[in-house]
């Protein structure tokens, strides 16, 4: 009997520590639990409780919210380098000319036909179950100062970058032509992603081209970059619980479950809209790569949790890289596909703002002729392609395409009280389909490596 006793404190410590290394060993349950508290104690100090003040809420919430905003800028940091260096030598290892053009010709095609498809099926849902119909009252609403702010600092000068000027029409040649970067420098500067991959995609197809022995220093610089950007990226991972407790105690003190409920309709059917998305993917990944859900959820469900709690696929960018090799993507196809679909595969972001463009319409009373609204679809496909994969960033497109459409902004109060709950679920499909195209295109970077890994 005394040693059973004995044996019972030695048994609970062995199950904490056991638990302790658990936890500590799965990012994904500190995300979960990270995700959890943070609702609960915003749900605890949103307005409707009446426990704090709104202008104290909105100070705790900033100060909660900190080591969310040193995480992301620690990966914004090496942002920039960790692109770089990983299409240039994705490139580089990627083989003959023939593979490039494979892997460029199929990732290009992949990325045009899924979000041409997620633009459509926005337009077709938010046409046949019309979510802004019965709430118009609402658009006559002005934003809430702390919601505009909260929407502008997200944003940043990375949305003002990459918003298209719909006010003066370029030709389409000129629409080529700016893709290059004229200085690369100012682009690096303002946050362009699409200069710097466009000048990586351009560097490192230059040095496939280059004697080997002469690339081999410009290469083992790009390696050591590499490394040195993911072991940066590794140290912000231990941010990553208490960034994802910030950011969702801040999401849910700012909107309240008022908000949410208010415009559940309009919710409902992006979130309708992503499910459908996200579930396209999982049968195209099982029908042309043989990969079923549990395997893809297993692989990557710890990274997906990530991209949910952080609304950015570049922060999220090197564990989506180390999910794409457990999938079986060769490592150089991987280091070129993901920052490749981190910076332009944005199908899910098309899908959102689809639903949005004729959500502000409805709300306004604006009916869109069938012209107009294909006019809308390929205005976000191009929007879409290339803009940073950072929060807020969408509401700067999507304020620039409706004005250009001619429709009213004031609707602007609705979306933006939910713009961050909508940003988590979508970053959570791109994602999803930049793994679903690596998946689609390992075999073109590699057999061999594929098979080992």
């Amino acid at each position: 009997m005394a040693a059973d006793q004995q044996d019972t404190p030695m048994q609970i410590a062995r199950q904490r520590f056991k638990l302790r290394v658990w936890i500590t060993s799965r990012l994904w349950a500190q995300v979960i639990a990270g995700m959890v508290l943070g609702f609960g104690l915003g749900l605890l100090l949103s307005e409707g409780t009446g426990l704090v003040e709104p202008e104290m809420a909105e100070l705790v919430g900033l100060w909660l919210a900190l080591p969310g905003q040193i995480f992301l800028g620690l990966i914004a940091m090496v942002l920039v380098p960790l692109i770089f260096s990983s299409i240039v030598g994705g490139l580089a290892g990627a083989g003959s000319g023939e593979a490039l053009r494979a892997v460029g010709l199929r990732l290009a095609g992949f990325i045009l036909l899924t979000t041409a498809a997620a633009a459509s099926l926005g337009v077709v849902l938010a046409v046949w179950l019309q979510p802004g119909a019965g709430i118009a009252g609402l658009s006559a609403e002005a934003p809430p100062a702390a919601v505009v702010q909260a929407a502008e600092a997200d944003a940043g000068t990375e949305a003002e970058v990459a918003a298209p000027d719909l006010t003066e029409p370029s030709t389409f040649p000129d629409l080529i032509s700016n893709i290059l970067p004229s200085n690369p420098t100012a682009s690096i500067a303002q946050g362009d992603m699409l200069a710097v991959v466009v000048l990586a995609l351009l560097v490192g197809i230059s040095v496939t081209q280059v004697q080997t022995e002469r690339a081999a220093p410009f290469l083992a610089l790009m390696d050591a970059l590499l490394s040195i950007s993911m072991n940066i990226v590794k140290w912000a991972m231990f941010l990553a619980p208490y960034a994802v407790f910030g950011l969702m105690a801040q999401l849910v003190m700012r909107t309240g479950f008022e908000t949410m409920i208010g415009i559940s309709g309009y919710v409902g059917v992006v979130l309708v809209g992503l499910a459908l998305l996200l579930c396209f993917y999982l049968l195209v990944a099982l029908l042309a790569a043989r990969i079923t859900p549990p395997r893809f959820f297993k692989a990557a469900g710890g990274n997906l949790l990530l991209a949910f709690s952080t609304s950015s696929s570049s922060a999220v960018m090197p564990v989506t890289i180390q999910s794409a090799r457990q999938l079986g993507v060769p490592e150089s196809t991987a280091n070129l596909v993901v920052p490749l679909g981190a910076t332009m595969n944005m199908a899910g972001t098309a899908l959102y703002q689809a639903v949005a463009i004729l959500f502000l319409a409805q709300l306004s009373g604006v009916e869109l002729a069938p012209v107009q609204i294909a006019v809308v679809v390929g205005t976000l496909v191009a929007s879409s392609i290339g803009a940073p994969g950072t929060p807020g960033v969408s509401i700067a497109i999507l304020v620039n395409v409706a004005t250009g459409m001619g429709i009213p902004i004031e609707g602007m109060v609705v979306i933006l009280g939910v713009d961050r709950l909508l940003d988590m679920s979508r970053t959570v499909v791109n994602v999803t389909g930049d793994l679903v195209a690596a998946v689609l295109l390992r075999s073109a970077g590699g057999a061999e490596e594929g098979a080992a890994a």
